[in-house]
């Protein structure tokens, strides 16, 4: 899996996972994903995956490296797609 498709694969977990906000965006501790099962046998290195989701402005969060226990609380808020970016999508997967 190239570090594309990881970041998909986080977006979706994050959706499962996180609570949706009032503005389109998705939030969930860094905790709940690190212990999910379902998160472990799909990301070998979650904080990589994390940090390049970032590097794309894709997700949010305080800091650089996440390690478990001392940043389980922290959250990680993943972006609202803008809607023309959402049309834009799905004109491309209906074509």
């Amino acid at each position: 899996m190239n570090v594309e498709e990881e970041v998909d694969r986080l977006k979706e977990e994050i959706k499962r996972l996180g609570k949706l906000q009032d503005d389109g965006s998705y939030k969930v501790t860094f905790g709940v994903l690190f212990n999910d099962d379902r998160c472990a046998n799909i990301f070998e290195a979650l904080v990589g995956t994390l940090r390049a989701a970032k590097k794309r402005k894709i997700v949010t969060y305080d800091g650089e490296l996440l390690l478990q226990g001392v940043h389980d609380k922290v959250e990680i808020i993943l972006k609202a797609i803008p809607t023309t970016e959402v049309a834009t999508t799905a004109a491309v997967k209906t074509a």
